[in-house]
C-alpha cells in the first residue's frame, strides 16, 4: 500500500489536542487543554480543506472526545467529551456551545480521561483517575453499571460490543467486564501503564481480538480470554493512543512523536510529527486518519492522492520535522564524539521501518535520522538539544538525567519521595505518575501539578504582601510538603471575590537552583577547557576552594535575607573572571552562580572592577546577550537583573543601569524560549515596582521610562503564547497604569494596550488572566 501523507493541517486550538475522533469521512472531533471540542467538517477537496466549528467550551482541559453513531432522536449522532472538570457532556454535533447540553453525566470523582461508545450506540463507557469506569445508557442519561476493582487511574477504556467492556489501568491490568458490571477476566501481562487499546480487526491475520499498550512502549495484541498472542516493538517512549484500520492493520501514537502503522505484525510507516507527544489517533471509515498533538494542532492524513494536500504544504511538514528540536532525554545519553558523521546516511542502510540515529553534522550539532522503508533513505526528523527552556543543568535520579528531582515531604519523620520532571513534560503527566508510583491519593494532583508549574518558572504571582524571603518556592528546607502554601491554588473555576492583584508591590526572583550540579559541571568544564588550550583562564586551586565555600554559603542561606559574606564577597570575584574570561558557550554555570549572588549578597551589586565597571557593564561586554543562538545564557543574565532587586544596593544599581540592561534584554523579547521570555517580564515587572515606588513615582523620568516599558510589554504579550509570560506581563504593565493617567492614555492611545488585552483573553482561557485583564480595564476606564 502507498504510504500516508498528509491531507490537511488544522490550526485552530490554543494548547495541546488530547483527544481525536473521526466518525466519518467528512468529519473530525478534537478535544484540547484549551477547554473547547471542536467539529471539523470537510468543504472542499483536493486538497481537502475543513471549516471549524465550536461544539462545546468547558471550564478546564478536556482529555477525550467521542462520537455516538445516529441513534432514536438523534439522526447527526452525538458527541461526548470529558475532561478535569469530572463532567462527561452529551452535545448534537450542531449545537452552539452557548446551548443545552443533551445531557450532563455526573458522577466520577476526578478528571475523565477515557471515552468509548459502544458500535451500536447503546451506551458510553468512561474511565478516570478516580480509578473506575462507568457504563451510561446513551438516552437515558444515567450511570447503568460502576465498573469497579481498578487499584490506579483507569487510563483506557473499549467498549468492545454491545456486552463486553474492556479497561486499561496504571495498576497495570487489563479488565474485561460485561456491559452490566461483572468483571470476566483479570489480564495480567503489562509491565507498566497500560494507556491504550482498541479492537484488532477481523481480518487481521493474528487473529487476536483486541490489542493494549502503554508506557513501556510496547503493543500487546490478545484474546478476550487473556492469551496473549503477539508483542509489537518499534515505539522509543510511552505509547498514548491505538485504532483500528479498515485495511486489517494498527496505527499507534506515543511520546516518540511519532504515529507507526502496522501491518502483519510489522512497522511499515512511521509518521514524525514537530512536536512532543502525539496524544491521540483515530481512524476513518475510508482508511485516512487524524492525530491530535502537543504543538496544538490536528493533522489529517490519506493513502489516497486526491484526499492528499498540496505538494507545498507536504514539503512544509517534513520541513517543519527536519528543524524541529528533540529533547535530549527522549534519545538517551548522546555521547556526540562517538556518533558517526554524514557519510554513514550514505553508506549504511536502515534494519527496520522507524528506526533511528543519531549523526553528527558537520557543524558540530546531533541530528536524528529515521529510516523510511518506502523511500529506501534516511529522513532528518530534527536536532538533539537540551530540553526546551532547559539551562543544561542535569540531576541523575535512578541513571537518567533530569531537569529536576525534587524532594517530596509526604508525612513528618519518613524520608522525602523523588519527584523526577523534564521540562518538556506535561506537568499533570509527571504528577500523575508520581502519585501512581508511590500509591499516593489523588487529591494531591493539583497540589503537586501546581507545585512542579510554579518551581520550573520562577516564583509565585499575585501576592502583594509577599515576604522576599517566601521566593523561593522550594522554601528554607528545599522540599515541597502537599498542603503547604507554596503551591498554586487550583484555578479551574474563578472565586466570585477574586482578591486585587494591582498594583503589584513585591519584587519577584527566581532563586531554586541545584548548586551540587552546577559545582561538578565547572569542574568538568574547567579541566575541558585546560585539555584544550585554555589553561590561562581555568580556575586555579585556590579559586576552586573559593567557589566551594562560595557553594556552601549559598546552600546554607537559601530563602534568608541577603547579607554580606566573605565567602560570597570572594565568589563574586571568580564568577566574574569566568564570565570575563571563559568562552561564551561553557559560561552556563557561572552565569547561574551570578544569578543566585544577586540576590543573595549586596556585594554582587556593589562590585566594581579596576576600571569601575558594574555587573550589568560585565555581562554587556561578556557578549552573552549578543547570540540569540543562546536563549539560556541570555535568560540566566536577565534572571541576574531581576534578582539584583533583592537588596536595596541592587535596587539603586538596576535604577541607574535601566537603559542599558532593557536594551540589552529588549532584544529578545520576541524569543520562542518560554523561560527566556518569563525572565524578560519578570524583570520589567520588578522595574514596574521600582518606579511605581513611593521614592520613585515622583521622578519624571519614572515615566519616560514606564512607557518605554510599556511599548515592550504589550508587544511581549500580543506576541507570546506562555500562559506565565503573559500573565506576569499583564501585571507589569497594570502595575505601571499607577504613574498616572498621561501613562495611561499613552498606553490606550499609542501602545494599544487594549489590543494586547484581548490577545491574552485569546490566547490564555485561566481566570487568573481574565481577573488581571478587568483590573487592567478597570483603571484605564
Amino acid at each position: 500500500m502507498p504510504d500516508y501523507k498528509l491531507a490537511a493541517s488544522l490550526e485552530e486550538h490554543e494548547d495541546d489536542v488530547r483527544g481525536v475522533a473521526f466518525p466519518q469521512p467528512n468529519l473530525v472531533l478534537s478535544a484540547s487543554r484549551d477547554a473547547t471540542v471542536r467539529v471539523w467538517k470537510l468543504i472542499g477537496e483536493n486538497p481537502p480543506h475543513y471549516d471549524c466549528s465550536i461544539s462545546s467550551h468547558g471550564s478546564s482541559f478536556i482529555n477525550a472526545v467521542a462520537y455516538c453513531p445516529p441513534i432514536k432522536g438523534f439522526a447527526d449522532g452525538l458527541i461526548v467529551s470529558g475532561g478535569k472538570d469530572t463532567v462527561i457532556e452529551v452535545r448534537e454535533p450542531g449545537r452552539e456551545p452557548d446551548q443545552n447540553a443533551e445531557a450532563l453525566l455526573l458522577g466520577h470523582a476526578h478528571n475523565v480521561c477515557a471515552l468509548d461508545v459502544d458500535p451500536t450506540g447503546a451506551y458510553v463507557v468512561s474511565g478516570s483517575w478516580d480509578s473506575s469506569a462507568r457504563v451510561w445508557g446513551m438516552g437515558r442519561w444515567e450511570c447503568d453499571a460502576l465498573l469497579e476493582g481498578h487499584q490506579g487511574s483507569v487510563w483506557a477504556v473499549l467498549a468492545y460490543d454491545r456486552d463486553t467492556i474492556i479497561t486499561g489501568c496504571a495498576d497495570q491490568i487489563i479488565r474485561v467486564f460485561s456491559s452490566t458490571g461483572k468483571l470476566l477476566n483479570t489480564i495480567k501481562g503489562s509491565t507498566d501503564v497500560v494507556r491504550a487499546l482498541c479492537r484488532v480487526p477481523s481480518n487481521h491475520p493474528s487473529r487476536a481480538e483486541f490489542a493494549s499498550a502503554g508506557n513501556d512502549g510496547i503493543i500487546r495484541l490478545w484474546k478476550l480470554g487473556g492469551q496473549q498472542i503477539a508483542e509489537l516493538h518499534g515505539h522509543e517512549h510511552f505509547i498514548y493512543s491505538l485504532a483500528s484500520l479498515p485495511s486489517g492493520e494498527l496505527a499507534s501514537s506515543g511520546e516518540d512523536r511519532t504515529v507507526r502503522i502496522w501491518s502483519h505484525g510489522d512497522c511499515i510507516q512511521t509518521i514524525t510529527h514537530p512536536a512532543i507527544s502525539v496524544w491521540s489517533v483515530a481512524a476513518s471509515p475510508n482508511g485516512d486518519i487524524v492525530t491530535g498533538a502537543s504543538d496544538k494542532k490536528v493533522r489529517v492524513f490519506s493513502r489516497s492522492q486526491d484526499r492528499q494536500a498540496a505538494l507545498e504544504v507536504i514539503q512544509a511538514f517534513e520541513e517543519s520535522v527536519k528543524s524541529s528540536a528533540i529533547p535530549k532525554q527522549q534519545v538517551g545519553d548522546v555521547q556526540k564524539e562517538k556518533l558517526p558523521g554524514p557519510d554513514f546516511l550514505q553508506q549504511k542502510s536502515g534494519t527496520k521501518e522507524g528506526q533511528v540515529i543519531m549523526i553528527r553534522e558537520d557543524n558540530g550539532s546531533v541530528g536524528a535520522y529515521q529510516w523510511s522503508q518506502g523511500a529506501q533513505s534516511w529522513m532528518s526528523v530534527g536536532t538533539v538539544v537540551d530540553a526546551v527552556g532547559s539551562s543544561g543543568k542535569k540531576t541523575d535520579y535512578l541513571g537518567k538525567d533530569y531537569d529536576y528531582v525534587f524532594d517530596v515531604d509526604i508525612e513528618d519523620g519518613k524520608p522525602p519521595l523523588k519527584l523526577p520532571y523534564y521540562l518538556s513534560q506535561n506537568p499533570y503527566e509527571a504528577a500523575t505518575k508520581f502519585i501512581q508510583d508511590n500509591e499516593l491519593p489523588m487529591t494531591y494532583l493539583d497540589q503537586v501539578a501546581n507545585f512542579i508549574t510554579t518551581n520550573t518558572q520562577g516564583a509565585s504571582l499575585g501576592q502583594a504582601s509577599q515576604d522576599p524571603a517566601s521566593s523561593d518556592p522550594l522554601g528554607t528546607e528545599s522540599r515541597y510538603r502537599p498542603g503547604e502554601s507554596t503551591a498554586a491554588p487550583p484555578t479551574s473555576s474563578l472565586p466570585t471575590s477574586r482578591p486585587k492583584v494591582l498594583p503589584q508591590t513585591a519584587y519577584l526572583s527566581i532563586k531554586t537552583a541545584n548548586l551540587s550540579a552546577i559545582r561538578k559541571k565547572i569542574g568538568e568544564l574547567n579541566e575541558q577547557m585546560a585539555n584544550e588550550g585554555f589553561r590561562e583562564v581555568t580556575l586555579g586551586p585556590s579559586q576552586i576552594d573559593i567557589i566551594d565555600a562560595m557553594i556552601k554559603s549559598l546552600e546554607q542561606r537559601i530563602g534568608a535575607t541577603p547579607t554580606t559574606d566573605d565567602a560570597l564577597k570572594q565568589g563574586v570575584n571568580v564568577v566574574v573572571h569566568m564570565i570575563k574570561t571563559w568562552p561564551v558557550s561553557p559560561q552556563l554555570p557561572a552565569l547561574d552562580l551570578l544569578r543566585l549572588l544577586a540576590a543573595a549578597t549586596p556585594d554582587t551589586a556593589l562590585y566594581r572592577s579596576a576600571d569601575g565597571n558594574t555587573i550589568v557593564d560585565v555581562l554587556e561586554e561578556s557578549k552573552v546577550f549578543e547570540d540569540p543562538d543562546r536563549p539560556n545564557h541570555i535568560m540566566l543574565a536577565a534572571r541576574a537583573f531581576s534578582n539584583l532587586f533583592e537588596t536595596s544596593q541592587g535596587q539603586r544599581l538596576a535604577d541607574e543601569s535601566f537603559g542599558k540592561t532593557r536594551s540589552l534584554v529588549a532584544a529578545s523579547k520576541n524569543s520562542s524560549n518560554r523561560n527566556l521570555i518569563i525572565a524578560i517580564t519578570t524583570l520589567y515587572l520588578n522595574y514596574a515596582v521600582l518606579f511605581t515606588s513611593s521614592s520613585h513615582s515622583s521622578q519624571p523620568e519614572s515615566m519616560d521610562r514606564g512607557q518605554t516599558l510599556m511599548d515592550d510589554l504589550t508587544g511581549i504579550i500580543r506576541s507570546t503564547t506562555d500562559s506565565e509570560a503573559i500573565y506576569r506581563g499583564l501585571v507589569a504593565a497594570g502595575t505601571l497604569l499607577g504613574l498616572g493617567e498621561e501613562l495611561q492614555l499613552a498606553a490606550k492611545e499609542i501602545y494599544d494596550l487594549e489590543g494586547a488585552l484581548k490577545k491574552a483573553e485569546q490566547t490564555v482561557k485561566e481566570p487568573r488572566v481574565k481577573g488581571i485583564v478587568a483590573e487592567i480595564r478597570g483603571l484605564v476606564g
